[in-house]
């Protein structure tokens, strides 16, 4: 099947028009699920769906490096050095430091613990204000969760969450992010090079595993690459609020479900969130340089060719999901069956690609949120705007969703089997 060309020279203001849907709304036109055109100059491929999803996340087939991505979005969510800028056995490597991290059920009941408590202290003040803002005081639950978890100093939270609330946008907010990243990175330098200095670190950490890390050529990672890789820890777990937060709109617009999770089971709760995962927008895309010649669909892929996958779209597909517009948990999505339809945070076998590591810690921590939200307090959705602008990447309700009246509830939250 050829692959159309886009009418027009450039698409660059058409994608930020329209951001998440850009790409769907064209293969829906055309009756396609891939296209040629030009984005920032540039020419690409966009792609959508599960067959696309196979051949983006091929191992080996794309390269996240240089180019793959615009240099600020690189360098806010990434940068030099980092897991996703390397290759081959460099990146199974240093990809294995993360899966032993996040995927192991030690880590995942240590992080729960530590983010029930800090959620249950916040609560305490929470119910003396007259409203909170939600995604907000989550941000702040996480940020102190994840620093006592990784074993570094408490960070404000918008050290984190400007990294990324501006990763997908252009301006001065961006030139203000990247200036609070350096300063972050010097911090955590300091923290890395005392660490190091003292020879050893208080228990088994996140923080001690990235400093006695051996890359493959047995070296230990750089102060430079350790700070990067701690950053892809503690800002990827801070970005869970904003799933957190899109939990909570479900529940707030899906009623019988809050009353059903309450004394419900793990196994719905984790239907519940998987199904936010799928339906509320986060990561719109992802991006790969080809770095050899293939061929899919009688087109000829040269090294060098720009290629995004519409990751929104093809979770949003009604051939992968009748109705997708509709919310419904009795879908039975889970993250752990690898395929290539539900990919909200990529595709793929995640020891041999470049798919998220930290997909079972996200829908642990949202399953506990969910949790909390429902049996650990109640509350009022005073009348507000909650609608998700999609030209806006990433998205979120306009006031990040505002809670009221909120009490703590005399039965505590049940601990989660992880089932």
């Amino acid at each position: 099947m050829t692959i159309p060309q886009l009418p027009g020279f450039d698409q660059t203001l058409p994608f930020l028009r329209e951001g998440y849907g850009f790409i769907s709304n064209r293969c829906d036109r055309l009756g396609t699920d891939a296209f040629h055109t030009r984005l920032m100059l540039r020419r690409a491929t966009c792609l959508r769906g599960e067959e696309a999803a196979r051949v983006f996340y091929h191992p080996d087939r794309f390269t996240r490096r240089r180019g793959a991505m615009p240099p600020t979005t690189m360098r806010l969510l990434q940068d030099k050095g980092s897991v996703q800028s390397l290759e081959g056995a460099a990146h199974r490597q240093r990809k294995a430091l993360f899966l032993r991290l996040l995927t192991d059920d030690t880590a995942e009941r240590d992080f729960l613990a530590l983010f029930r408590e800090e959620w249950l202290a916040a609560l305490e003040h929470w119910t003396a204000r007259p409203e909170i803002v939600l995604h907000d005081e989550v941000n702040r639950v996480l940020t102190r969760a994840v620093c006592r978890w990784v074993g570094v100093p408490q960070m404000e939270p918008r050290e984190l969450t400007s990294m990324i609330e501006n990763a997908g946008s252009v301006g001065p907010a961006v030139l203000g992010a990247l200036a609070r990243r350096r300063r972050t990175e010097a911090r955590l330098r300091a923290v890395v090079e005392a660490a190091r200095g003292r020879g050893s670190a208080e228990g088994e950490t996140p923080l001690r595993a990235i400093l006695d890390h051996g890359d493959h050529d047995g070296e230990r990672l750089s102060p430079e690459a350790a700070v990067v890789e701690l950053l892809n820890i503690l800002r990827p777990v801070v970005a869970i609020g904003r799933y957190i937060m899109f939990t909570a709109v479900a529940l707030h617009n899906h009623p019988g479900w809050r009353a059903r999770l309450r004394d419900g089971t793990d196994r719905e709760r984790q239907y519940f969130v998987e199904e936010v995962r799928r339906l509320y927008p986060f990561f719109p895309l992802v991006a790969g340089v080809a770095k050899a010649p293939f061929r899919w669909r009688d087109h000829g892929f040269a090294a060098g060719d720009w290629v995004i996958l519409d990751l929104y779209g093809t979770t949003h597909d009604p051939r992968l999901f009748p109705e997708p517009q509709v919310f419904d948990p009795g879908r039975g999505l889970d993250w752990r069956r690898l395929d290539h339809r539900f990919i909200p945070q990529g595709a793929g076998d995640p020891e041999e690609t470049h798919r998220c590591p930290g997909e079972r810690l996200t829908v642990a921590t949202m399953r506990e949120a969910a949790r909390l939200l429902t049996q650990a307090m109640s509350y009022d959705v005073p009348p507000q705007d909650l609608s998700l602008p999609l030209h806006r990447m990433p998205t979120r309700p306009a006031r990040n969703l505002i809670l009221s009246n909120i009490r703590r509830l005399s039965a505590g939250p049940t601990s989660d089997t992880g089932d």
